[in-house]
């Protein structure tokens, strides 16, 4: 059943790819859409593995952690704008990295929220959502 807000309104499906190095939190952010959103939920350990299933078939949005080994998030979001089959594509920039949160300008990367780990799993959905509104 679709997450309902406080005023009751429906939050439209949605398939997102989550891209994190770190499983536990994957399959945290996995489960919170699945089950209180009902949206599909696609997963990448790296951020070649994202680029390559973003690419593949395009997600309504990504959520991106911004600390990854081999290629970071920074490095991620160049390689998704420079491909005209993904550079729409919205993102969500999830990160325990509070000082990267307020040094760039992500907006010209497509990020269209970002939000701080440790995140409350309830209102992550909401806030996505919103995002994505």
């Amino acid at each position: 059943m679709p997450y309902r807000n406080s005023q009751m309104v429906v939050i439209p499906t949605k398939r997102i790819l989550v891209i994190d190095d770190d499983e536990p939190v994957q399959m945290v952010v996995q489960s919170c859409f699945e089950e209180l959103a009902g949206w599909e939920v696609v997963t990448a350990n790296s951020g070649p593995e994202g680029l390559a299933k973003a690419s593949a078939e395009p997600p309504d949005a990504i959520i991106l952690d911004m600390m990854m080994p081999g290629m970071d998030g920074l490095a991620f979001l160049r390689h998704l704008k420079a491909n005209p089959k993904t550079q729409s594509i919205p993102v969500v920039v999830l990160t325990a990295r509070t000082d990267l949160l307020q040094n760039y300008n992500y907006s010209a990367y497509g990020v269209v929220r970002t939000i701080a780990k440790p995140f409350d799993p309830i209102s992550l959905v909401y806030q996505v959502a919103q995002a994505l509104a």
